[in-house]
C-alpha cells in the first residue's frame, strides 16, 4: 500500500527517538573507535534532509565540519541504514505513537538524499514498501525496476516472433523502445520538480 508521509518540521531528536534509532546506527568508525557525537551527527543529517535540498556546506556550524557529516552519511548509506529503517517503518506492528514513527518523515527525507548512493536496491525497496515520500521525485519520472523486469521477459518473445513480418516486428520494437524508456525513467529530473515533490 503506497502512501505519502505527512511533512513535519525539523526538531532535534528526543531521548525516546534517539534510543529507538540507536540500535540501527553504526556506533563505531571504520577504524573501530567510538563516535562521540553520534546523536549530533544524526540530528545534522535529519536537519539537512528536511531542508529544501541544501548542500552539506549549508549545515549550521554547531554540527561541526560538513565534510565529516557527509562522510558519516555515506558510510551509513553503504552500511544499509536506510534500508533497515524503511523496512521497520513498513511493518504493520509498529504502533502510530512509536518514536521511529514520529521521525518517519525525517527518515524518508534522509533516504531520498541517499537515493543515488543506495542505488537500484534502495529504489526497489522504496517502491515495494510504498513509502513514496522517500522517492527522489514523482514515481512516474523515476526508473521502474518492475517495468524493467517486464521488458526483459517480453523482449525475447518479441524477437522470436520476428518471422511474422517486418511490419509486426517494427511495431513490436517501437513498443519495446517506449517500454524501455519508461522503465529507465528520466535522465534528469528538473530541480523544481524534485523540490515540489513532498
Amino acid at each position: 500500500m503506497s502512501h505519502l508521509t505527512p511533512p513535519r518540521p525539523w526538531t532535534p531528536l528526543t531521548d525516546l527517538q534517539w534510543h529507538a534509532l540507536l540500535p540501527y546506527v553504526l556506533p563505531r568508525a571504520p577504524q573501530g573507535r567510538r563516535i562521540a557525537d553520534l546523536r549530533a551527527r544524526m540530528d545534522a543529517i535529519f536537519h539537512l534532509a528536511q531542508t529544501a535540498g541544501d548542500p552539506w556546506r549549508c549545515l549550521p556550524a554547531r554540527y561541526g565540519k560538513p565534510e565529516t557529516i557527509a562522510r558519516h552519511f555515506r558510510r551509513l548509506t553503504h552500511a544499509g541504514l536506510w534500508h533497515r529503517l524503511l523496512e521497520v517503518l513498513a511493518r504493520a506492528d509498529l504502533a502510530p505513537g512509536h518514536p521511529l514513527r514520529q521521525i518517519e518523515y525525517a527518515i524518508c527525507r534522509a533516504t531520498r538524499r541517499a537515493a543515488r548512493l543506495g542505488g537500484m536496491s534502495l529504489l526497489l525497496l522504496i517502491r515495494r514498501l510504498g513509502l513514496r515520500t522517500a522517492l527522489n521525485g514523482p514515481p512516474w519520472l523515476l526508473p521502474d525496476p518492475l517495468l524493467s523486469e517486464t521488458l526483459a521477459r517480453v523482449l525475447p518473445g518479441l524477437l522470436l516472433r520476428a518471422e511474422t513480418g517486418l511490419h509486426t516486428l517494427r511495431e513490436g520494437l517501437r513498443s519495446a523502445r517506449t517500454l524501455a524508456a519508461s522503465a529507465a525513467g528520466r535522465r534528469r529530473i528538473p530541480r523544481l520538480v524534485r523540490l515540489a515533490w513532498p
